[in-house]
């Protein structure tokens, strides 16, 4: 059962996005062509499913490939061309992460404080990359908001998932090395 609708949501999203590109509203369009998007879809779906650590690691891959397959599929529909095997290969990388940080969400100590650090960086380290890298051509709002997303969902969980001190600091610390490695990974794609 969650496999069926981990597939069949992943393919709808990843389709979707490929529409909204053509009517989200100008501050808002970034979100149908940013890796956060597509995380923030994931780790909905899989949050949603509350699966184990291993079910949630097969599926946040199948997940995120999915988004890029209905992706793909719609967009050359509308004649675009589009290939998925740059980022079908980061899905079937970060997927399993994605997945498993979704999973862990609802847990407490450090197996939240792993999670929140993950998906809050993505969060954060995308607005930055979009403020500074992609701001010229961009509207900043959306990269504001998923920063402010990722810092609200830092706050939650360290807030009502974490009670000692040093896992706090820990998942904090954890957040801006991910926000880091994101930016700087994502560097690395851009010279590719």
């Amino acid at each position: 059962m969650s496999l069926c609708l981990v597939v069949a949501s992943s393919l709808l999203l990843g389709g979707l996005t490929s529409l909204a590109q053509g009517f989200l509203p100008e501050a808002l369009s970034s979100f149908a062509n940013s890796a956060s998007g597509w995380t923030i879809l994931s780790a909905l779906i899989l949050w949603f499913i509350r699966g184990r650590t291993a079910l949630s690691a097969l599926l946040g891959g199948i997940g995120f490939v999915g988004l890029v397959v209905g992706y793909t599929v719609v967009s050359q529909m509308r004649g675009i061309y589009y290939s998925p095997v740059l980022f079908g290969v980061i899905g079937l990388v970060v997927g399993p992460f994605v997945g498993v940080a979704a999973s862990w969400l609802h847990s407490r100590g450090w197996r939240a404080a792993s999670a929140v650090a993950l998906l809050s960086g993505i969060g954060i380290g995308e607005m930055n990359h979009g403020l500074t890298v992609v701001g010229d051509t961009t509207h900043p709002l959306y990269w504001i908001l998923v920063g402010v997303v990722g810092a609200a969902l830092l706050v939650v969980v360290v807030v009502r998932r974490l009670d000692a001190p040093m896992v706090r600091i820990s998942a904090v610390a954890a957040t801006a090395a991910v926000a880091c490695a994101f930016v700087y990974a994502y560097s690395l794609l851009g010279s590719a």
